[in-house]
């Protein structure tokens, strides 16, 4: 059965996959040609890299979202009536969408690999600096099943649950526009953030250093 689910979803999945993969191919190499502007001096070059680290982030994260929309989109368009006739349980369905999905981002990921193994090779990397490709690679494919998790639960869930979700953050704008509007020295935004993105929070892959080329 899986096996059948596994294609039915691809269906839905491969245009973004295709598209993610190329993305995933080009911010390598990208990478590596503005670099070449700089004459491969290695401070401009690590400067260079540290900036293009946004787009590995921000791709992850896309991949993510649009991953975990999909794998739900036609239940919810057809009001679950397919997953309901099956003879499995929800919490089954539910593994096997998500396994499916997980194996989808291997694509994106090995997108990363191939990139960074070419821009490896028609590079000059300057003394000092190492080139990590599969360590980029690794995190990247742990920042998008980060992301595809969070949104998969939020994507499966019931619209009550959902508008939980959306009413719980934004009760924090309110609360930190209400404070700020109360001359309340309090930052409660950023002690949010700094729990969820910093130290062990759950999106702290996010951030950091994301180089291909590195000291």
């Amino acid at each position: 059965m899986f096996k059948a689910l596994l294609a039915v979803q691809w269906k839905w999945t491969r245009g973004a996959a295709l598209l993610a993969t190329i993305l995933a191919f080009a911010i390598p190499l990208a990478s590596v040609q503005f670099s070449d502007a700089y004459r491969q001096e290695a401070g401009p070059m690590v400067v260079r890299m540290q900036s293009f680290g946004v787009a590995y982030a921000i791709l992850a994260a896309g991949v993510g979202l649009a991953f975990a929309l999909f794998a739900w989109g036609s239940d919810h368009r057809g009001r679950h009536v397919y997953a309901l006739s099956l003879p499995v349980d929800r919490s089954r369905y539910a593994a096997m969408r998500f396994g499916a999905g997980i194996l989808f981002l291997a694509l994106p990921a090995l997108g990363v690999l191939a990139g960074s193994l070419v821009a490896m090779s028609i590079a000059t990397i300057p003394a000092g600096l190492h080139a990590y490709p599969v360590s980029l690679t690794l995190r990247f494919l742990l920042a998008s099943a980060v992301a595809f998790s969070i949104f998969f639960a939020i994507a499966a869930s019931t619209p009550k649950a959902a508008g939980m979700t959306l009413g719980l953050l934004a009760s924090l704008f309110v609360a930190a526009f209400l404070l700020s509007a109360a001359s309340i020295e309090f930052n409660l935004l950023g002690h949010v953030a700094d729990f969820v993105f910093s130290g062990l929070g759950p999106l702290s892959v996010f951030t950091g250093r994301w180089m291909l080329i590195d000291a």
